[in-house]
């Protein structure tokens, strides 16, 4: 057999094999799943905050529609938004804020529109203390001395970490109001889950938690957590006769609770997508009642009114 024919049956076989690998990738990209409302995947990162919540609503979205895929990353607040700004792959963040006008700017700029946002619930920060510690009635005025180092500098405060979290700016935000810490008081640790374990060992910690991972008397694992823990009283600052409330979803929603922020969401996507879908999810009833039953403050109002039928 001549050269020239061998290669010639060579030249053709690797033809056939190309074209084979072609229409084996077109077979898979047309099996691929779409992007839309209700099927596809994308990635999006979560303040570990609300881990418990955000799970539940992911299981519950993905249950409702088995196309569809959430790709969760729980971490703190300040790496989300840093996913938001330069992971391509990130399409969404669960946050405690949405963007300011500067960042709405910057993304205009960069990705020719502004990420949607809003808010879709309203989460409180909650002081736990230990089983064995009897003063759980707190006024803002002393957790601020308390975080500065004036009085009771034996009692240990911990944080889900010192830097970053969205926890620690909320308080350094709307307790201290520009003071600082007194680091020699107060520690971190890296989770919100660990708060919660320092504070069960330790009779003279206070701990600042999401209302999402210990409020939720209808989660096993949250009841077996307050079981380790006491939920601390703040005085309301908005009421006339000043009373120390709990952290309960009347006192959130009413912000009779004086420590609660929001939740938002802030969305990379200018189509109607995965991302909108979830959105769109969380922002209706199904996704709401998830909220209200990890005992966060709700957009919608789930009011039960007395009627009066007429036969």
């Amino acid at each position: 057999m001549s050269r020239l024919r061998i290669r010639n049956i060579v030249s053709a076989a690797i033809g056939l094999i190309v074209i084979g690998f072609y229409f084996s990738a077109c077979k898979q990209d047309s099996k691929a799943t779409p992007d839309t409302y209700k099927s596809g995947t994308i990635y999006i990162s979560v303040d570990e905050s609300f881990k418990p919540v955000m799970e539940e609503q992911i299981k519950v979205f993905e249950k409702t529609y088995p196309e569809a895929h959430i790709k969760a990353s729980y971490k703190t607040e300040a790496d989300c938004f840093r996913d938001l700004y330069s992971d391509t792959t990130n399409r969404m963040v669960i946050v405690t804020r949405g963007l300011t006008r500067e960042e709405d700017n910057y993304f205009l700029d960069t990705l020719r529109y502004a990420p949607a946002w809003d808010n879709i619930a309203n989460d409180a920060i909650v002081v736990i203390v230990n089983r064995a510690n009897n003063d759980t009635l707190y006024t803002l005025d002393k957790l601020k001395k308390q975080l500065t180092g004036q009085v009771n500098r034996n009692q240990k405060i911990v944080f889900d970490g010192l830097n970053a979290t969205s926890t620690v700016r909320f308080t350094l935000d709307s307790i201290l109001k520009g003071q600082k810490f007194d680091t020699s008081v107060v520690q971190a640790v890296s989770s919100s889950k660990e708060v919660i374990d320092y504070v069960s060992k330790t009779e003279s910690a206070i701990g600042f938690v999401g209302i999402s991972w210990i409020g939720n008397p209808e989660d096993s694992a949250q009841v077996n957590m307050l079981k380790k823990v006491k939920i601390a009283y703040v005085a309301c600052e908005v009421c006339e006769d000043t009373p120390f409330v709990k952290p309960l979803q009347a006192s959130i929603s009413t912000r009779r609770y004086p420590l609660v922020r929001g939740l938002y969401y802030i969305l990379k996507e200018n189509y109607s997508g995965l991302g909108r879908g979830f959105v769109n999810f969380l922002n209706q009833e199904r996704g709401q009642l998830i909220f209200k039953r990890a005992y966060l403050g709700t957009r919608m109002d789930f009011e039960v009114r007395k009627v009066k039928i007429n036969e």
